[in-house]
């Protein structure tokens, strides 16, 4: 329990902090470090294993696994977001009091059993990003409100249809732990409609988180309303705890279950297709990113399609590639917006010439996410695919590679204008030296863990085998 032990003291640090004038810089530097010690909490207790509070939270490879995710990603955004520029500096020790709140909230989701256990879980993660998302630091303008009551009102509705369903597993399984329900969830998805139905709705809160189709409506609009840290958070962080849910309850299913099998593919294709074309003729970056999500979303849920060890620690693996890369390219966004303003393609005209390092930075995420070797991204699509045609999901396969050449034209969008020729170019872009070198962490991280995969996949296997 050291890593939820750790995130409750950063909340409760935090929460003294609102009661007390403190420094900026001091609250920053202790965000980092206490940031730091939730990963180092989460690195040391991996390998446990327990049960507690009534069997309805476990710890085992799988959870731990995720909360190393969920702390490295936490430690990344702090790092990317030195400055504190897009969100009111009144609201700092509040926002990051919320923020370790929301991963406390995802820590309980992950580890969580039980389907009660699990919804309070989720809730707590969702009640702090809906305070968070308006504390951006553009008081006269309406789209960090209009974002946050968007969010506000999706994720009500897919928690109400996700307890509906809750109410559907428990009235056919007499039981509300994942464990009694694996026992007899195969059998009922094969006999009983109902039980495929109930368990669909159940994972509508997770499609929400997600952003799948048809939960994504939320996205464009909490992106562009969003800071860019609040932006990057949203992308990542409640991604990694969802598809830690997502693949529990799948595996709940057995390796045989084509009704839902059917059911996830759609959505899996219906999120690509949307994403992708819904992508094509978007000016606005961050916009143009939240339509990508929800495709890469769809991408995950081919891994997750497949029900066997390759597609679900594929589907991990290809996870972990998409926080990396999409940290770089929040990074840049970042960087180029010193007053936190929301920036266009025009924006990216001659970035080669006014910082080098961040011009590199965009390319290598941006190729990543397009899938283009010898990036994470590439290797974590061909591994999903691989499984997925094991299972003979030949038609899946092919329109996700279909949609892959589409997104490679927005995608190498920003390429071309990070790299265009201009006559007149703004001033140089200096970068501190912790930003500097975040931006190289991000360059290696992408391009070395697509070359050399066999020790994240080796962990994501393991994981995947604890719930199989």
């Amino acid at each position: 329990m050291l890593p939820e032990i750790a995130l409750i003291t950063m909340s409760l640090a935090f929460f003294a902090a609102t009661l007390a004038k403190t420094g900026h810089d001091l609250l920053e530097r202790g965000a980092l470090v206490l940031a730091l010690g939730v990963l180092a909490a989460s690195l040391a207790t991996y390998g446990t294993s327990g049960l507690f509070f009534f069997k309805a939270y476990k710890i085992d490879a799988f959870s731990q696994t995720f909360k190393i995710l969920i702390a490295l990603g936490l430690f990344l955004i702090l790092w990317m977001g030195a400055g504190f520029r897009g969100v009111n500096r009144k609201f700092q020790p509040e926002y990051y009091m919320l923020l370790a709140l929301s991963c406390l909230g995802l820590f309980v989701m992950i580890s969580a059993v039980e389907l009660v256990s699990i919804i309070i879980g989720l809730e707590i993660a969702s009640y702090t990003i809906y305070v968070i998302i308006p504390l951006r630091r553009q008081p006269h303008q309406r789209e960090p409100l209009e974002a946050s009551i968007k969010y506000v009102f999706f994720g009500g509705s897919a928690t109400g249809i996700s307890l509906y369903g809750l109410s559907y597993m428990y009235g056919l399984g007499h039981s509300t732990y994942l464990a009694d329900l694996g026992r007899v969830m195969p059998g009922l998805l094969a006999s009983q409609p109902l039980a495929v139905i109930g368990l669909v709705m159940l994972l509508c809160a997770l499609f929400f988180k997600l952003a799948l189709f048809p939960m994504h409506f939320w996205m464009p609009d909490v992106f562009v309303g969003a800071a860019h840290e609040t932006t990057c958070l949203v992308a990542t962080l409640p991604k990694i705890g969802a598809m830690a849910l997502l693949v529990r309850l799948v595996a709940m299913a057995g390796q045989d279950a084509p009704q839902l099998c059917l059911i996830l593919s759609i959505i899996a294709t219906l999120s690509m297709f949307v994403g992708n074309l819904s992508a094509l003729n978007q000016h606005d970056i961050k916009r143009m990113l939240a339509y990508s999500s929800i495709a890469h979303a769809g991408y995950m849920m081919v891994g997750i399609v497949s029900l066997n060890q390759l597609g679900l620690s594929s589907a991990i693996y290809y996870l972990c590639g998409y926080l990396f890369m999409n940290i770089a390219c929040f990074m840049v966004l970042y960087n180029l917006s010193p007053e936190g303003e929301n920036l266009t393609f025009e924006s990216l005209h001659g970035l080669y010439r006014r910082s080098p390092l961040l011009a590199a930075v965009l390319a290598v995420g941006a190729m990543g996410l397009s899938g283009i070797p010898p990036t994470i991204g590439f290797t974590g699509k061909f591994m999903i695919f691989s499984a997925a045609l094991q299972k003979s999901y030949y038609w899946l396969v092919g329109l996700a590679v279909l949609n892959v050449c589409i997104s490679a034209f927005y995608y190498l969008r920003l390429v071309r204008a990070a790299y265009s020729s201009v006559e007149e170019s703004d001033g140089r872009i200096c970068l501190s030296v912790p930003s500097a070198v975040l931006g190289m962490v991000m360059i290696a991280a992408i391009i070395l863990s697509g070359i050399f995969p066999q020790d994240f996949f080796r962990l994501t296997l393991k994981a995947v085998l604890s719930v199989l």
